[in-house]
């Protein structure tokens, strides 16, 4: 009878996979032996697989190149990383050396852009699209920035006023975007996004507000929807209706030679994932080469922002599981040594599912578990709500330490746990560790930082330093 962890997986999945399998019976996360870490370094910690960062950006450039060749498409393809997903320099210093530009959301990305181009990292040419709700701050960062030489940043207009506050600090011409404010699926509690203008009032504000501004130039139309790159009526339909409003301000605006279709590809969250990137990337250019060649105007050159696409999969964090409580009959709560609303927020936040394996005890019996996190809240713990199937793991024992992984985290949850600052709970963030592969397959470990310590916390909190 198949009673051990590995026969449950290997029944269920198609294991080991590109990225995953097992060494010496623990786990290997793409040829990092992960029980190796753990010694190094103890858990919990985080990390991140650099050359991850660079395999996404490259796949994604593949795919658009071979489908703007095979449709004959003549537009370029423009690569943009979504800086929100992650700041960290070490994710801006990886996703960099892959010919790429940079996607903006708020005042202080212009200030790590100017870090960046003082270093040599980006140049003048380098593509720098700003996007968000822009007031005081954020404006001047951006004049300061194209007043500099940047002539290649391009603010994407969210609302009427923007143009105006602008134009007061940008000193000569520059060139602008429109978001289209797209209309959200039905299960959304709005009707349309906060983000951008409308799309019966985009060719009217254009006439209204560019079209005879001396002082402006409109040279792309920035689309994107919340559930992201999607095969569904859904998606298909408003990216119609957004190459509809794309030819139509084409006609009347030859300066017009760019859509930006945003971000959204989604990553890997389970080992049963499935999506087929290359027939989404093929059928969106088909379908914008259709839509063009039918109003007869030219194609556009294509820009994304894919964020946690390029981020997303570098990442994971590892726990041990501290101690197992039988709360009923049936419910068994594995403890782990941190906290789920601290470390993935984005588990509890929005119920988001991550890759969760064991990294080692492959090869024991196994068991049906809840997972319970250190703070005192009920909300902190990861279920099958958010795994996608009821969570198993090798049996908990006390005298055989287990630990588990959860892989493909890699965007958000830092920014949004609040990296360095105060936790839930003043549960410390665990020690972040950065993991680098060279030409030959050489593994290195570096540690980016530690533990947080309690002096930390109470030096925010105002207990030191009066």
């Amino acid at each position: 009878m198949n009673t051990k962890y590995i026969d449950l997986i290997s029944q269920t999945f198609d294991f080991p996979q590109e990225e995953f399998k097992l060494e010496d019976k623990t786990l290997e996360f793409h040829d990092v032996d992960l029980m190796q870490l753990v010694e190094d370094y103890g858990a919990p910690l985080k990390f991140t697989y650099l050359p991850q960062i660079s395999n996404n950006i490259q796949r994604a450039k593949g795919w658009f190149a071979k489908a703007i060749k095979n449709n004959k498409y003549k537009g370029k393809y423009n690569y943009c990383y979504c800086t929100k997903s992650s700041h960290f320099k070490h994710v801006l210093d990886e996703a960099l050396t892959n010919d790429i530009h940079i996607e903006t959301s708020s005042a202080f990305d212009i200030d790590i852009v100017e870090s960046l181009k003082a270093e040599g990292k980006i140049t003048d040419k380098t593509y720098v699209i700003s996007n968000g709700f822009k007031r005081s701050q954020y404006v001047t960062n951006i004049a300061r920035l194209i007043n500099n030489g940047q002539k290649n940043c391009i603010p994407i207009i969210d609302n009427y006023e923007e143009i105006d506050l602008l134009s007061e600090e940008i000193n000569g011409k520059y060139n602008i975007g429109i978001r289209i404010a797209s209309e959200e699926e039905p299960k959304f509690e709005f009707y349309t996004s906060r983000l951008g203008i409308g799309y019966k009032n985009i060719v009217p504000f254009y006439k209204n507000q560019i079209q005879d501004n001396k002082k402006v130039k409109l040279k792309m139309l920035h689309f994107f929807i919340n559930t992201g790159i999607r095969d569904n009526a859904y998606y298909w339909n408003e990216l119609a209706k957004c190459l509809k409003v794309y030819t139509s301000l084409k006609k009347i605006c030859p300066s017009l030679d760019s859509l930006n279709i945003g971000g959204g590809f989604p990553i890997k969250n389970s080992l049963a994932f499935d999506f087929d990137y290359e027939y989404m990337i093929d059928e969106i250019i088909n379908q914008i080469k259709l839509a063009c060649e039918n109003e007869d105007v030219a194609v556009p050159n294509i820009f994304t922002e894919f964020g946690s696409f390029t981020v997303g999969e570098s990442g994971g964090a590892i726990y041990e599981v501290l101690y197992q409580k039988q709360q009923n009959d049936r419910e068994k709560w594995n403890m782990i040594n941190s906290s789920f609303i601290t470390t993935l927020p984005d588990t509890w936040a929005i119920n988001k599912r991550f890759i969760m394996l064991p990294i080692n005890r492959w090869y024991d019996s196994y068991e049906r578990v809840l997972l319970g996190g250190l703070t005192c809240d009920s909300d902190d713990y990861y279920n099958s709500e958010q795994h996608m199937n009821a969570i198993y793991l090798p049996k908990y024992n006390k005298d055989k330490p287990l630990y588990i992984g959860f892989f493909n985290t890699g965007a958000y949850q830092e920014t949004i746990g609040g990296f360095g600052g105060l936790q839930h709970c003043l549960i410390p963030s665990p020690k972040h560790i950065l993991i680098n592969k060279d030409a030959d397959g050489n593994i290195t470990t570096k540690l980016f930082s530690e533990q947080q310590k309690s002096e930390d916390l109470l030096k925010i909190l105002g207990y030191h330093g009066q």
